[in-house]
């Protein structure tokens, strides 16, 4: 019996009977032989967290664009937060922890540079729209891997799609990052907006800080045992009443305070002029494009689906760079940007 075995025979024993096992898996859209160690999950894992896509992240805005410090959640750290969160919720519910990571690690591969300004330009201008839950499974199924994708178990690319508030995962592991998504980003986003000096503690609505806590400790400790409490021994994950739907109005007062804020969003009339002005610019030289996703011409996609697929790859400083290059005098240029 290989290690994998092993491990797959201890699923059985150990998790949840609620909980998606390795063994059981829709699988791949391409058949492979499996690893002699690793479960499913646990290479799905693997292959994002070594894909170009996840090591990107770094330098994406999360909700701050160019912020001055280096203490602002960037869109990696905000999924490390996601991941550490879904883990020990996953992992308290007896469910496959593997699963909840590599949904978790791979579930804004998608995302923009700029944040969702970003993503906001790109489907205004994209003819059939753009998302980024919907990209992150274009980029695990055909864009890394110079065209050949991950090639991913259905699970994990059912977790990525589904992870918008919208839309619904069809395991408890994808639930379980649904909502710890939620989690992460309304409270270290007030982490940041303090930090920031565009709000204080005290703004919150004091009913909400009542009940989820004064502090982001507080709140972060009362999300994930309520959602452990509620969701022990149930074929569901959920929270209580009263918890989730003060987590709603926390997240309702974000968008109004802080997301909406001129002081955090200040700067994206220009990021939205710049990814405006990079994707026309591309859409009329196509041969600066790099050779893989021209390829992809052959397979019937269109110019605009490629352009749009090669930007929102792009990190912050690197459509700023291309910018640079492409419309800024050579005197002008600064170096670092």
């Amino acid at each position: 019996m290989t290690i994998r075995e092993n491990i797959e025979k201890m699923e059985q024993e150990t998790l949840s009977p609620y909980a998606t096992l390795s063994i059981h898996t829709r699988g791949r859209e391409r058949e492979e032989e499996p690893c002699d160690i690793r479960p499913v999950f646990q290479r799905d894992r693997d292959r994002i967290l070594h894909c170009k896509s996840f090591r990107r992240l770094k330098n994406k805005t999360q909700v701050f664009l160019t912020p001055k410090g280096d203490h602002y959640r960037t869109r990696l750290s905000h999924t490390l937060e996601v991941s550490q969160n879904a883990r020990t919720i996953g992992k308290a519910l007896r469910l496959n922890e593997d699963l909840v990571e590599a949904i978790a690690l791979g579930h804004d591969l998608g995302h923009t540079p700029f944040g969702h300004a970003g993503e906001q330009i790109l489907d205004s201008l994209c003819p059939n729209g753009f998302h980024h839950n919907e990209q992150g499974v274009r980029i695990v199924e055909k864009l890394e891997k110079n065209g050949r994708g991950l090639n991913l178990t259905w699970e994990v690319r059912d977790g990525i799609l589904n992870h918008q508030t919208k839309t619904m995962p069809h395991t408890l592991e994808g639930k379980i990052v649904r909502l710890s998504d939620k989690i992460a980003y309304i409270n270290h986003d007030i982490d940041d907006a303090i930090r920031a000096q565009i709000m204080v503690e005290e703004d919150i609505p004091k009913d909400l800080r009542d009940i989820l806590g004064h502090t982001t400790k507080e709140r972060l400790n009362t999300l994930i045992h309520n959602i452990i409490t509620n969701s022990i021994g149930k074929d569901d994950i959920m929270m209580s009443k009263e918890v989730g739907e003060a987590m709603l109005k926390l997240r309702e007062f974000m968008f109004e305070h802080v997301y909406k804020n001129p002081v955090a969003k200040g700067e994206e009339v220009k990021a939205r002029a710049l990814l405006e002005q990079l994707y026309d610019y591309y859409l009329d030289h196509m041969e600066l494009i790099p050779e893989k996703y021209i390829r992809m011409t052959d397979t019937g996609e269109t110019k605009e689906r490629i352009v749009c697929d090669y930007i929102s790859g792009m990190t912050d400083q690197y459509a700023i760079a291309k910018f640079s290059e492409f419309f800024l005098p050579q005197a002008w240029q600064v170096d670092g940007y």
